[in-house]
Parts: C-alpha cells; structure tokens; sequence
C-alpha cells in the first residue's frame, strides 16, 4: 500500500493504517525528542503526546511536506510546549549512605540529564539526513553534545537539531516553527557559538576509540578491573589531567585528578566492594553498579556509570541513580555468585 493511500485510509479513521504511517519514524521520533529534552522518560511522553496530536490533526495534513517532516514538526513543538511548562526541577541531595562527600569542583549547569540505551539506537540514528547535516549521528547522541544542547535556550536547540544534526533546510525549519528564515538563521548562529565553547574542536588524539574495538575494550576492561577492586590510583590514572565526574540529578562535579581521586576515595572507604555489569549509553560504554554488601549476599544496584573517552585515556564519568537500570535491561539487585 502506498504512502498516499495510507494517508486516505488514516483520514479516515484507520487506526491501523496511522500505524502503518508513523512506525517507521518512531525511533528517531523519540531520539529528537531526548535530544531536546534531554531526559528519557520526558522525550517518551513527549512522543506519546505527538502521536496523539498527530492523529487529532491528521485531517489538516496537506502533504506539502512529506509525513516525517510533519511529525517532525509535531514532535518540535510538543518538546517546546513541555520545555515552556516545566517547572524547574530541583536537585537531588547526595543519597550514599556512611559515605561524606569532599567539597565539589562546582555545581552541574545541567542537573536533568538522562541515559540513553544503545540498544534502543537502532533506526533512530540510521534515519536520512539532509544535505546541511554538519554532526555525525553518533556524535549527535554523545553525553557531552546532549549536556551542552541543554544549555541552549529552548528555540536556539530545536534549531541547532533540526538544522545540523537533521539536516532541514533554513526555510524549512522556519515554517516547523512558523518562523522567518533571517530568525532561525540568527539562533543557529548564536547556538553554534555557545556549543563551540562547550565543547571545542578536539584534536585527532583525542578522538575516542571505536565502539567494540581491542583500544576501547582494554581501556574499558582497566577501568572495570580498577573500580571493582577499590584500586583509586589505578582508576586515577586512567583518566586525562581534566577528567570530569559528575552524577545528575545530583550537582555536584568534581574536575581534575586530584579532586577526582578524593571522590573515589571516599566513595570506595570502608570496604566498599562493587561489581560491574557492561553494557552501552549514548554510544559510549558504561557499567550497571552493584554494592557487595549484606548478610544476604545480594549485590544491590547503585546506579549506571557512562564513560567518555578520549584517545586512550577516559575523559569523563557520568553517574546516573539506580532508577534508570531496567532501561538498559539491568535489575535492581543481583544475587550472591
């Protein structure tokens, strides 16, 4: 069945035929809403919403622009709508038990800030991309490129996606969202400044090893051998001189070696024995944690690591809070070997 005749049978109310319609397109949906939300569970109500809006207004749909391109408009304003509703989330307090926290580097600008399983990337970063697609998908799903998006103000980031990391014209970003073209020129511009001082060109040394490669695996497999045997030096010296921790929705981060070094320190203190389990976020490779602790022997999840790394040494930390293990297929708690 074609496209149009699809759309006839949609119109008329063929639930399955809207299906049909809009399947295809569902994943990527979803990874341009997490984009500009940046919170998982947020971009799935966010496409929820667009779905439905999508079906109320399917009788309106002209076919000037092609399906993708509407749900893409759909989906645009839905996350603006949600960004402008929101209210401001506060910030979680440091939930360790016996363990006392040294005096952050700073706070996070970015507090917010969700995961996004690998497994779930198929067909979201394969979709078509237009010729004006500066950003590879892949760098488009980072944690650094999706934490500096979140710095933006809500219209300089649906532009920033929709133009560079999607590829859509000026002119047809501007009719998404019912713009002039000379204004959604002035906020790319005014984005690409603030993302370029966010995240600077990085130099070929630094560019991280491929996904699965023997580079990436080694490194990956030195951290998990370091952190389950409590060995800070050996973590420590993993790292690049500028390492970042940081562990949204919690504020706080910790810059450097030496204040990342009294963080892990603290944090592994008083036989504080963990167990990694591998699996992958926003491309990069991360671990689910679990604390041996308890006269039970059960091993309980404290939360998901995601590494960022940079040539052969790891740049970055991400901690994120036990609540987001079952995305990754991941239980709460594992029993005693």
């Amino acid at each position: 069945m074609t496209a149009s005749e699809l759309i006839a049978r949609a119109q008329a109310g063929d639930g399955e035929a809207f299906r049909q319609l809009t399947e295809p397109h569902r994943r990527e949906l979803h990874m341009h809403c997490y984009r500009l939300l940046g919170s998982f569970q947020d971009a799935e109500d966010a496409l929820q919403d667009t779905l439905l809006a999508a079906w109320r207004a399917l009788d309106r749909f002209e076919g000037r622009a092609s399906i993708r391109t509407w749900l893409y408009r759909i989906a645009t304003n839905q996350c603006l709508n949600a960004i402008r509703s929101a209210s401001r989330r506060p910030a979680k307090e440091w939930d360790v038990p016996e363990i006392e926290p040294p005096e952050p580097s700073r706070l996070s600008e970015v507090v917010w800030l969700e995961p996004y399983p690998d497994a779930l990337l198929d067909g979201a970063i394969a979709a078509p991309l237009g010729p004006e697609a500066r950003y590879e998908q892949k760098e488009s799903i980072s944690l650094a490129f999706v934490t500096a998006l979140q710095i933006l103000p809500a219209r300089q980031r649906a532009v920033l996606i929709l133009r560079e990391v999607l590829g859509y014209p000026a002119a047809e970003v501007a009719d998404m969202l019912d713009s002039s073209v000379d204004s959604v020129n002035s906020a790319l511009k005014r984005a690409r400044a603030t993302l370029h001082r966010r995240i600077p060109p990085s130099g070929m040394d630094d560019s991280p090893p491929a996904p699965a490669s023997p580079a990436e695996e080694a490194l990956v497999a030195k951290f998990a051998r370091a952190y389950e045997s409590g060995d800070v030096d050996a973590l420590v010296g993993l790292l690049t001189d500028d390492a970042r921790v940081s562990m949204p929705p919690m504020p706080l981060e910790y810059l450097g070696r030496d204040a990342v070094s009294g963080f892990y320190a603290a944090l592994m203190s008083a036989n504080r024995k963990y167990h990694l389990v591998p699996t992958r976020a926003n491309g990069q490779p991360a671990f689910g944690t679990y604390l041996r602790s308890g006269s039970d022997g059960i091993r309980r999840g404290t939360g998901l690591v995601v590494l960022t790394l940079a040539g052969d040494r790891i740049s970055a930390v991400t901690r994120f809070d036990n609540s987001v293990l079952p995305w990754f297929g991941l239980p709460r708690s594992l029993p005693c070997n």
